[in-house]
């Protein structure tokens, strides 16, 4: 279950930038005991720092039942959220504001994927 950042993960973003926007793939599983209440507060909370970093929500889903994964890979919401840049998305978790409200992000999840995406040049 790993709900934070492990030490080093935002240098090695860093580190790996190919340039460009990210959108950041988001599976996130609640807590049975108001993990997903817990997350609308962070929702609320988080939307002024988020537009100070140009942050952009593409799509935001309820899971489903898994069509085709391991037992226990259904997920509770799918999120894309765009950002400029890697520098826009590292400068934002390490914001003060930010980290003044990622603790109702940790109290909401039991357990969460979030993992850096770019696109895909020449498909269609």
């Amino acid at each position: 279950m790993v709900i934070e950042f492990e030490d080093g993960a935002l240098d090695t973003l860093l580190a790996e930038d190919p340039g460009g926007p990210v959108v950041m793939l988001n599976l996130l599983r609640f807590r049975p005991d108001g993990g997903r209440e817990s997350y609308q507060r962070y929702v609320d909370a988080v939307g002024a720092v988020s537009a100070r970093h140009g942050v952009q929500i593409t799509y935001l889903g309820e899971g489903g039942r898994a069509l085709a994964a391991e037992e226990g890979q259904a997920w509770d919401m799918v999120l894309l959220v765009r950002y400029p840049s890697r520098e826009h998305f590292v400068a934002m978790i390490r914001d003060p504001a930010y980290q003044r409200i990622e603790h109702l992000r940790a109290e909401a999840l039991v357990e969460a994927v979030l993992q850096p995406t770019v696109p895909v040049t020449g498909a269609a």
